[in-house]
């Protein structure tokens, strides 16, 4: 006899993907016919996204990439758009028009992620469709030119340098006339490189797969982007763990650190090498809490081998490390800072190996103090008192600035041997302290351009936020987006321009908290048993 199939049992689910036809004359059956089960489509994977921030911040990503082939930080031998018939999207009217789409792109993608904001505050999207918003968003972004910023040359340039025989922390770009030189902003054409060795590495080895190409620059661009983004990538694989230990919500956190229009347009839009900084110094904390601190250490140092800024974070480190020990406190900080010590110096000297340089990028440090702007706290003091004394005091305003770059020095250090003594019990705590000694070293440092904000704010993200603090982020965020011009340069003294963007962006901050999202009025975004995404 030939076997019969059997049917599930009346109200069971089957687990067949589809369901097989019926023959027309198959007998009938008064057993109930088993749900379909339904497999989770795109969209749910991706975590139900909501459909309107997501594809106006599309959107706004498309116009930016447009625009920005026109009012970017374009080439100057564009090999698409010089001697064609689109060659008028890069002068005159055309680059207006460009331009205007830019700043129309910025709204948008500012008016998309408020919307997408309060449903995270509302608790109804998770985590998965904030970062796949924030995927969808990047997109556009990651093909365009530079936008608000030239650094991605100077980035091939100084990785160039060494490959014609340079030393890049003894000579700036002008040494080695060329395509690389052609399209670095002036300021910097004769500065050495202020990075790391890490850096320079990385520089030197995309800078030579250019060169194979042909000295391809827009190869050069995407290619320096795609390289910057691995610290984005790192900064997502720790996030969720590491905001869980600071007592945050990953929803939440993405949505302050990804999704935000810095991140989007300035760091990944600009290619910054600050990604990498943020993503290496995030997965080092997220081991020194796991106690892998040889490891931490050692990622710490490589963040530092790419900014030198990131090595304020490594005294942290040490007093993690220092509270999984045993005995007196002194005698945990000597174990540990001892150990610490030798595995910075195997790390730094490797990186500075492979790297095939010296030293010589520690003078170079003083590069960025030649920018003047008031974002830097100091500096802007100094030109505050210049301007407020000029009817008194003859003199220059470098005496000032130089003065007050002093007593902030000064406070700094106070600051972040404070914030060190505070997190002497090591734990979660030294981390959410390494992220407000990051943020005082950006603001009080001689010079601050808007995306050295993200060196704190990486970790900050990841703390509990309150209603009235996200408030004061969105208001901030959309502020910092426009301090530059999309074509690179600063915007930080046409009064009238930054007063109708603070207006702006102050209008972005009160929506964040409509009535049309009933959760908001939950105090802290903390992590709790609802979901968290």
């Amino acid at each position: 006899m030939t076997a019969q199939p059997t049917r599930p049992a009346a109200g069971s689910e089957s687990t067949d993907p589809v369901d097989l036809p019926v023959p027309a004359d198959a007998p009938t059956s008064t057993t109930p016919r088993p749900p379909r089960v339904q497999r989770p489509g795109l969209w749910s994977r991706l975590g139900n996204p909501p459909r309107g921030p997501l594809w106006l911040g599309f959107a706004a990503a498309v116009l930016l990439f447009v625009g920005g082939t026109g009012g970017g930080g374009t080439l100057i031998h564009d090999p698409i758009l010089t001697n064609s018939p689109l060659g008028f999207w890069r002068y005159g009217h055309g680059r207006e028009l460009a331009t205007a789409l830019m700043y129309l792109g910025v709204v948008l993608m500012a008016w998309a992620w408020v919307k997408l904001g309060r449903e995270v505050l509302a608790r109804r999207v998770g985590g998965r469709a904030v970062l796949a918003t924030s995927f969808v968003w990047m997109l556009p972004i990651l093909v365009a030119p530079p936008l608000f910023t030239r650094d991605m040359y100077s980035y091939l340039a100084q990785g160039a340098l060494p490959l014609f025989g340079f030393d890049p922390y003894a000579v700036g770009p002008e040494a080695m006339p060329g395509v690389f030189t052609d399209n670095v902003h002036y300021f910097w054409q004769d500065t050495p490189a202020p990075y790391g060795p890490l850096f320079i590495l990385v520089a030197k080895s995309w800078a030579w797969v250019t060169v194979q190409l042909g000295s391809n620059m827009v190869v050069g661009v995407i290619g320096t982007r795609l390289i910057m983004c691995i610290g984005l990538a790192l900064l997502i694989w720790t996030l969720p763990e590491l905001t869980r230990r600071l007592g945050g919500r990953p929803a939440a956190a993405l949505w302050v650190v990804v999704a935000n229009p810095v991140m989007i347009v300035h760091l990944v839009g600009g290619g910054h090498n600050d990604l990498l900084l943020v993503g290496l110094l995030s997965v080092g904390c997220l081991a020194a809490l796991n106690r892998r601190h040889v490891l931490a250490i050692a990622l710490v140092t490589l963040a530092m081998a790419t900014k030198a800024s990131a090595g304020v974070a490594l005294p942290f480190i040490v007093l993690i490390w220092a509270g999984h020990l045993e005995g007196t406190f002194p005698k945990r900080l000597v174990k540990a800072g001892a150990a610490g010590v030798g595995v910075f110096l195997v790390v730094f000297t490797a990186a500075s190996f492979a790297a095939q340089v010296d030293l010589g990028w520690l003078p170079a440090l003083s590069a960025p103090s030649m920018i003047v702007n008031w974002l830097s706290i100091p500096t802007g003091v100094g030109e505050f008192l210049h301007t407020l004394l000029a009817g008194v005091v003859t003199s220059s305003k470098q005496p000032f600035i130089n003065v007050s770059r002093v007593i902030g020095g000064v406070a700094l250090v106070a600051i972040i041997a404070w914030q060190w003594w505070k997190a002497r019990d090591g734990g979660p705590d030294a981390v959410r302290r390494i992220g407000i000694a990051l943020l005082a070293v950006a603001l009080l440092s001689p010079a601050t351009l808007p995306w050295y904000l993200s060196w704190g704010m990486a970790i900050l993200a990841m703390v509990p936020w309150s209603a009235r603090g996200l408030q004061w982020l969105v208001f901030g965020s959309l502020w910092l987006m426009i301090v530059y011009y999309p074509s690179g340069e600063a915007a930080l003294y046409n009064w009238g321009y930054l007063a109708v963007c603070a207006v702006l962006a102050a209008l972005a901050a009160r929506a964040l908290l409509r009535p049309d999202a009933p959760a908001i009025r939950i105090p802290v975004l903390a992590r709790s048993g609802a979901r968290t995404g």
